[in-house]
């Protein structure tokens, strides 16, 4: 609700606390309203305040359970890649060695014994 100009306008000193009838006035309709705003919002906040620091100790909980920093665990994985891919490679040199000794392509070495070509 927009107020007009002629209307005072409450002051920071005023208390938010003391309605109109407490300091011994009748309090309008508008004070009233915007009493019941204050009071609307302030609830609001009070309970955002509190989904806030409920969410907080959430989060707080999941790090807690969280094994490893991730970056120890990226650092885990890329040593992990680096062995698979050594085993791989003497892997495919001895499929190649038995396929020179049978005297057949590598490829159909990999097929028996189960190593697709993208493996």
């Amino acid at each position: 609700m927009l107020s007009s100009p002629n209307q005072p306008q409450p002051s920071q000193h005023d208390s938010p606390h003391l309605t109109s009838s407490e300091n011994g006035q009748n309090p309008s309709p508008e004070q009233l309203q915007r009493e019941r705003k204050v009071k609307t919002l302030q609830a609001s906040i009070d309970d955002l305040q509190s989904q806030t620091q409920q969410l907080e100790g959430e989060i707080a909980e999941v790090k807690a359970k969280l094994k490893n920093d991730p970056s120890i665990t990226v650092k885990r994985h890329i040593r992990l890649l680096h062995d698979y891919n050594e085993i791989k490679d003497v892997a495919q040199g001895l499929m190649g060695l038995i396929a020179e000794a049978r005297g057949v392509r590598q490829i159909e070495v990999q097929r028996e014994f189960g190593a697709g070509e993208k493996d």
